[in-house]
C-alpha cells in the first residue's frame, strides 16, 4: 500500500500502526463496497447491469495496483466460499457461469487501473479517463470472451456489451470526476 494512494490520504487510520491491519480494514472495506454495489441493478439478460463495475474503478483509482488487486481476489474468493458478495448470491458456480469473465476481468482491470493511479493518473480528469478506460475495456473483452464460449460470439456482443455501453461511459466520465476532485481536496 503506497502512502501515496488516495485512499491513504482520504482515510489515513493513523490509529492503526499495524501495516496488515490497515490493509485488512481496507481489503474488507472494498469488498463490502463491491458487495453493496452488486447489490445495485438494472435487470437485463443474461449478465445484470449493476454499479459493481464502477466501484472497481474507484477502488483501482483510490488504492493503487497492490491493495486493489488484493480486494478484487479477496472479493472473488469471499463469493466462492458461499458468502452473498455478487449480484445473485454467492458460490463457486459464480466463478464459472456466464457472469464468470467479467469477474476474472475486474480483477485484472483493477490492478491495471491500479497501476496507472500509483503513476498518478488520478489527480487529473483527462489523465484519469486512461485507465478507467482500458480497464473497462479489460472488463468486457474478459467477459464477452467468457460469455461468448458459453452462448456464441454474436449474442455475446449484443446481450453482454452493446446494452452497457451508454452506462459504462456514464461511469467512466462519473470516476474521472469523482477520483481527481477527491485528490484536490485532500491537498496531497
Amino acid at each position: 500500500m503506497s502512502n501515496n494512494s488516495l485512499i491513504n490520504n482520504l482515510l489515513p487510520l493513523n490509529n492503526i500502526n499495524n501495516k496488515i491491519l490497515k490493509i485488512i480494514f481496507y481489503v474488507l472495506f472494498g469488498t463490502l463496497l463491491l458487495a453493496v454495489s452488486s447489490k445495485v441493478q438494472v435487470p437485463f439478460w443474461p449478465v445484470p447491469m449493476t454499479m459493481q463495475t464502477f466501484v472497481v474503478l474507484i477502488i483501482a483509482m483510490m488504492y493503487g495496483w497492490k491493495l486493489s488487486l488484493l480486494t478484487l481476489i479477496a472479493y472473488l474468493i469471499e463469493g466462492a466460499v458461499g458468502l452473498p458478495v455478487f449480484a445473485k448470491g454467492g458460490g463457486l458456480l459464480y466463478l464459472i457461469g456466464p457472469t464468470a469473465g467479467y469477474l476474472y476481468g475486474m480483477v485484472i482491470a483493477a490492478a491495471v487501473i491500479g497501476y496507472f493511479a500509483d503513476l498518478g493518473y488520478g489527480k487529473s480528469i483527462i489523465k484519469c479517463i486512461i485507465p478507467l478506460g482500458i480497464g473497462t475495456i479489460i472488463i468486457f473483452v474478459c467477459g464477452i470472451g467468457y460469455l461468448s464460449s458459453i452462448i456464441g460470439f454474436d449474442k455475446a456482443i449484443a446481450a453482454g456489451l452493446l446494452p452497457f455501453i451508454p452506462s459504462e461511459l456514464f461511469k467512466i466520465a462519473l470516476a474521472a470526476f469523482i477520483i481527481p476532485t477527491i485528490w484536490k481536496y485532500t491537498n496531497k
